[in-house]
């Protein structure tokens, strides 16, 4: 057997929801940068379930089936409140309470096709709920309905501060939605389809995502870049905090990327919305601090910024707490998850690699009478 560390290159299925060639992102045949310019994350949604894009009146539907399932059980809110809050990691939460809310849906096991379509369609319109419901209760505020003549972003955002986003808002949310909904066979999305090749339900396979996804080299990686930033905290600091990392040969968050050799091709849109917003917040130290961390590290290393970089100084811009920035990234990526899932079922194969082994050659019990 050929062992390869991490399954780097290794092939492990077929798929036709999203692909990564050249450097080229594209879900569906679409090029990111064709979506990322002008689609909703509704209809990316609709584009990895339905493998096209929607038509008008498939659209209108979508959202009114996302906004027709948003609203939590009561008892999932109720264990927001039960819970402490404010020492627990908001992806730990929001882990649990996605298992929760599988308790509450009485079609959870059932597998025919309707009904884990009918299950991801509540998925997605609750992960914005339950993020947003638990950002507010840890807060001591109520969480906040959404409204049923807001988009999904808008609406997030909505829930989120309780008061309507201005359209740059809406516009940057859009887009990091779009930019991180998939990508390909990742490690999250390769943890849901494992979990639900062996029949195991969907409830099970976003939770068991979710568990990977935690992990700061995954999609922790946002909320490690902004610590960084404040670390720094203004633009003169940089240079001599990035040398000294560089000279320390320790890890700069938010650069390279093991599929893309030229470079993330997400990263220039959050880029752009990056200077923007902080522009429009007086704060574009954020914006230019970064630019001056990308110039440093790629003039000593081939390494160009991921999604990563750029969505932090995003997110902050949106007046966004930084812990919750994984779980946005959720918020999003489990339109991919779920699209994964469905096509995993769609064609199973119980997902069982081998492995290497290098302990002892064969031994002999020993009675432990005679081991000393």
């Amino acid at each position: 057997m050929t062992t390869t560390r991490g399954l780097e290159g290794v092939v492990a299925t077929t798929s036709s929801v999203s692909s990564i060639i050249d450097d080229t992102l594209t879900y569906v045949g679409y090029n990111i940068d064709d979506l990322a310019e002008n689609a909703s994350f509704e209809e990316v949604i609709y584009l990895l379930w339905h493998r096209k894009l929607p038509t008008k009146s498939e659209l209108k539907e979508i959202k009114e089936q996302l906004a027709e399932n948003a609203t939590l059980p009561k008892e999932v809110i109720d264990h927001f409140k039960f819970i402490p809050v404010n020492s627990v990691h908001p992806m730990a939460a929001i882990r649990t309470a996605i298992s929760l809310l599988g308790l509450f849906d009485e079609e959870a096991d059932v597998m025919e096709t309707e009904a884990n379509y009918r299950k991801a369609i509540r998925l997605q319109a609750k992960l914005p709920s339950l993020v947003t419901a638990f950002a507010r209760i840890r807060k001591g505020l109520e969480p906040v309905e959404p409204k049923a003549d807001f988009g999904f972003a808008e609406n997030f955002l909505y829930m989120l501060k309780g008061k309507d986003p201005s359209p740059i808002e809406v516009e940057a949310f859009n887009k990091a939605l779009v930019l991180h909904a998939d990508h390909e066979l990742n490690a999250s999305t390769f943890t849901a389809r494992v979990c639900v090749a062996t029949l195991s339900d969907v409830y099970s396979g976003v939770t068991a995502a979710i568990g990977a996804l935690k992990g700061p080299l995954h999609g922790g990686a946002n909320e490690a870049v902004m610590k960084m930033l404040s670390d720094i905290g203004e633009v003169e600091n940089a240079e001599e905090y990035i040398r000294e990392k560089l000279a320390n040969k320790e890890k700069i968050m938010g650069f390279g990327h093991r599929v893309y050799q030229q470079g993330d091709p997400r990263a220039k849109h959050l880029r752009k919305m990056s200077e923007k917003l902080t522009n429009l917040t007086n704060e574009s130290k954020w914006y230019e601090m970064s630019v001056k961390i990308e110039e440093i590290v790629t003039s000593e290393k081939p390494l160009p910024p991921n999604v990563d970089f750029y969505s932090a100084s995003v997110y902050h811009s949106l007046g966004i707490d930084h812990d919750l920035f994984t779980p946005i990234f959720a918020v999003s990526r489990v339109s991919g998850w779920l699209a994964h899932i469905l096509e995993q079922y769609e064609n199973n194969r119980l997902i069982r690699p081998r492995a290497d082994y290098t302990g002892p050659d064969l031994q002999a019990y020993v009675p432990i009478s005679e081991r000393g």
